[in-house]
């Protein structure tokens, strides 16, 4: 029986394009590099920092001042420029009353920390797990998540918009949620092992209770 419910951040719980687009913006302008059009930045909502810093640089010194970049801004600015998607503070609300809630994101932990207590909704979740320099990638993130709290995995569902989330779980053998009102695509949600495709937050209430 599903009793643990681990939600992703970006484009499931908060639309934080904004901030985030603004600090890749930053980043490659600071590295005097051209910035890519709106479609790519689009694409480097989701995976790892670390993952999407690759693809233009081989050096990890270079990846992490990339990073570094990225976070000066989004720590300072980027952070704030977030809104909570519309009912998803009364799903949590609900939900809350028959599962356990944790986050489960690849966004930096002690941002993912800060954005959801600004946005007062903090107090639904049992524990926010994000990336650390130890972990980063999405099943490494729910793996901490689940031997933390000693979690079995067939009672746990990640809920979340891209495939980045939906490979995740399916790694760690947990249920996968996947919502079409964030950054990802339908047909990539369901390739990757969504056993579940919602449309909205209160869809996703009805789903699950």
């Amino acid at each position: 029986m599903l009793k643990y419910l681990f939600f992703d951040l970006d484009g499931t719980l908060v639309d934080s394009s904004k901030g985030i687009k603004n600090a890749f913006h930053y980043t490659f302008s600071k590295l005097d590099m051209p910035v890519p059009d709106e479609a790519t930045l689009s694409s480097f909502i989701g995976p790892p920092l670390e993952t999407t810093f690759s693809h233009f640089f081989d050096n990890p010194t270079q990846i992490e001042q990339a990073i570094a970049f990225f976070r000066d801004y989004y720590q300072e600015k980027g952070i704030h420029e977030v809104r909570l998607y519309d009912d998803i503070a009364f799903a949590l609300e609900t939900l809350s009353q028959s599962y356990q809630l944790f986050v489960t994101t690849s966004k930096h932990e002690p941002s993912a920390h800060q954005m959801l207590k600004a946005l007062e909704v903090d107090n639904y979740f049992t524990a926010i797990y994000g990336s650390t320099p130890q972990r980063f990638v999405k099943e490494d993130v729910i793996a901490a998540c689940l031997d933390e709290h000693n979690i079995t995995p067939n009672r746990a569902a990640i809920i979340g918009d891209t495939k980045f989330d939906m490979i995740g779980g399916k790694k760690r053998g947990i249920d996968c949620i996947g919502v079409t009102w964030g950054f990802g695509e339908e047909d990539d949600l369901v390739q990757h092992g969504a056993s579940t495709i919602v449309a909205s937050p209160k869809d996703l209430i009805t789903h699950l209770t």
